[in-house]
């Protein structure tokens, strides 16, 4: 049992909802077999009723194959399964022909004639609803679905039953294989929607680092394409005097001295910026974009009051963590806490939702390690009970003089 929790703890929320949808329709075929074959068996004896039985759970079995396929196509896993449905579609015909025929030459038996009545409009009911996960417009939907009501309405003539009934029983299909078949379009709906909004979130995630790498380059630009031009003007200015000698010459190229060291100053405080974090914005922009990705975020303790270096090195910390959240977990619930512990400071961020990658060896995890090693600090990650990540970070108040 608690490999089958990991199992499905282990899969995104996308991939839960293909499993349970998937399984849905394959219980389905179950219910089919239940609710329609098995009844038979009390209704009808000898052989017709094994017969009958072993119809129905040979169109269960191709009903189940033709969704399995049909989401497949849903997913974009192969193409789309006509022949399968036409496979599926050529089954019920024979099925139904079958069991027409089985209750014009079986013995005059009511029980047999309700038997086969209740097995034709269940192959017709199951065969629109499951077909219906094969094609998407809902012109061909309701073809399809009226399409079997009207085979039902004729179908129901050779079985005995009077112009009304006929027309009954094809009002019936109607209504039963126009639920099935609704439920199997919003169920492929609902799919398509998760799927897509997984897709959304991680593209909401790549977008967050391309704008931060877009501002960065802003400021790189801004500081190392004006500088540069004036030291390519300064150095054509020192040109002319170069070549005749001219102290001029020395002048300009003491002034392109300076501005190359303003320039490396600039380029460092615009690194420096890059790679410092608040640790109080970072908070708040993690239990921001969290709680916008449908996330309970808490967020406790005062950043406050701490050291610039450790403040930098735990709001990186906060970064990854929210990442790391973000796109390899599955969390409903996640905390974040920083304390303070005689001399250290302790930041906690656990969530309820376990990484897929769990292990302490990932790259973004590694990065951090260095960064805190450089202000004398530690970090743990892993798993502290059962469906539950924690991260610790822990810094010392007097951090080493490595600056992160």
């Amino acid at each position: 049992m608690r490999e089958a929790g990991g199992w499905w703890r282990r899969k995104s929320t996308p991939a839960k909802v293909e499993t349970y949808t998937r399984w849905s329709f394959h219980f389905f075929a179950l219910i089919y077999v239940a609710s329609i074959g098995l009844p038979v068996l009390g209704q009808v004896t000898g052989q017709l009723a094994v017969w009958l039985v072993l119809l129905v759970c040979a169109h269960a079995v191709m009903c189940a194959v033709t969704a399995s396929r049909a989401l497949d196509w849903t997913r974009g896993r192969r193409a789309q399964p006509v022949r399968t449905l036409w496979v599926l579609g050529a089954v019920t015909l024979a099925i139904s022909v079958a069991v027409i025929g089985i209750a014009e030459r079986g013995p005059d038996d009511g029980g047999l004639d309700m038997a086969a009545g209740s097995v034709f409009v269940g192959v017709v009911t199951f065969a629109a609803g499951i077909g219906a996960l094969g094609v998407r417009r809902r012109r061909r939907v309701l073809a399809l679905v009226g399409g079997f009501a009207a085979g039902a309405a004729l179908g129901g003539l050779p079985l005995g039953y009077a112009v009304p009934e006929s027309l009954v029983t094809g009002l019936v299909v109607l209504v039963a294989a126009g639920f099935l078949a609704f439920t199997s379009v919003f169920s492929v709906w609902l799919l398509n929607a998760v799927y897509e909004l997984d897709e959304a979130r991680e593209t909401r995630s790549r977008l967050a680092v391309a704008e931060e790498r877009l501002r960065f380059g802003r400021d790189l630009h801004d500081v190392m394409g004006r500088n540069l031009a004036v030291i390519a003007l300064k150095s054509e200015l020192a040109v002319q005097p170069a070549r005749r000698g001219r102290d001029e010459a020395v002048d300009q190229m003491t002034e392109v001295q300076r501005i190359a060291q303003e320039t490396q100053r600039e380029v460092r405080d615009v690194v420096r910026g890059y790679r410092e974090a608040d640790l109080g914005v970072e908070l708040t922009g993690a239990r921001g974009v969290l709680t916008a990705a449908g996330i309970d975020c808490q967020v406790t303790g005062e950043p406050g009051g701490l050291p610039a270096e450790v403040q930098s090195a735990l709001g990186w910390v906060v970064r990854e963590a929210t990442t790391n959240v973000l796109r390899h977990g599955d969390a409903k619930r996640c905390t974040v806490a920083v304390s303070r512990q005689e001399e250290r400071v302790v930041l906690t961020v656990e969530n309820d939702g376990m990484l897929r990658s769990s292990g302490a060896g990932g790259s973004g995890l590694a990065g951090l390690r260095e960064r805190l090693a450089a202000v004398a600090g530690t970090l743990e990650a892993g798993p502290a009970r059962e469906g539950v990540f924690r991260l610790v970070a822990e810094v010392p108040l007097v951090a080493t003089e490595g600056v992160v």
